[in-house]
């Protein structure tokens, strides 16, 4: 086991991947971080499982832009106009700014798990950081840049509050925030669509058919950390939820995409507080 600060140029473990995710993570640069988050050579570098690292000040590094504001802050625009499509656009490539930070934390943060863990969540980091890029590329057409509009910090908010407990971060992270996107990414793809954004609504395709994907890594590895320690995964889901004040989530879910993320009919039925699945 060993003990590592991530910006000690004379550690030999510094080539390790989890090494790596912390220092990107510490970028505050959104697209110099998916750049080089989707050109490391991952598959090249020791993952180091048993690695304690010393988490340094400034986690997660951040652009001084977009102004950080409580959601009930955020203006209501109509996607009709201008400036409400731009916005919308706007809050999607700052979910995804997030959801790269999201990948690397879990990446680091977490020793003693299988190798296939750190791989599984790398892999999720490389695709939001596409995700992020083809928004980003997206809202330059429409003449704004990432940071021109405010934004809320509700995800990493809870990356915070799970920092000390892998279980929990599993639980309200990709299985609860994350998994929303499932949810609400359908009824953004209609609205681009009725304002003719057909490449809008293109990218949120490759985004959903991800989602689904980055939603059942959450779901695998949350299974197999209850299994380990013993755990009912329904119950403990409800316990984690109420320790950690996770949002309570309201339908219409997307259930074929769920089940496609593995939830199970006995999570989709307490999701939906009824005693089956129809």
């Amino acid at each position: 086991m060993t003990s590592t600060h991530p910006n000690n140029p004379q550690d030999a473990t510094q080539t390790s991947l989890r090494v790596h995710a912390l220092q990107l993570l510490l970028l505050g640069n959104t697209q110099q971080k998916a750049e080089a988050v989707r050109a490391l050579p991952a598959n090249g570098l020791e993952v180091d499982s048993a690695q304690r690292l010393v988490e340094p000040a400034g986690v997660p590094g951040r652009p001084e832009r977009p102004t950080l504001v409580q959601p009930a802050a955020l203006k209501h625009r109509s996607v009709g106009t201008t400036q409400g499509h731009a916005s919308l656009i706007h809050a999607l490539t700052h979910i995804e700014a997030n959801a790269i930070n999201l990948a690397l934390d879990a990446v680091w943060r977490f020793a003693d798990m299988p190798q296939a863990y750190y791989r599984d969540w790398w892999q999720v980091a490389v695709e939001e950081a596409l995700h992020f890029q083809l928004l980003q590329d997206h809202l330059h057409t429409l003449g704004h840049a990432y940071g021109d509009f405010p934004a809320h910090d509700g995800l990493w908010d809870m990356a915070f509050r799970t920092q000390a407990d892998l279980l929990a971060r599993l639980a309200l992270v990709p299985r609860t925030l994350e998994a929303r996107g499932l949810d609400a990414t359908p009824a953004i793809r209609t609205k681009l669509i009725s304002i003719g954004d057909k490449s809008g609504a293109a990218i949120l395709d490759i985004i959903l058919r991800d989602e689904i994907g980055h939603v059942a890594t959450g779901n695998r590895w949350y299974a197999a950390v209850c299994s380990q320690r013993g755990l009912d995964p329904v119950s403990t889901y409800a316990e984690l939820a109420r320790k950690h004040s996770a949002p309570v989530l309201k339908g219409p879910f997307n259930l074929a995409a769920r089940r496609a993320a593995g939830f199970t009919d006995t999570e989709l039925a307490a999701l939906c507080g009824t005693p089956a699945i129809a």
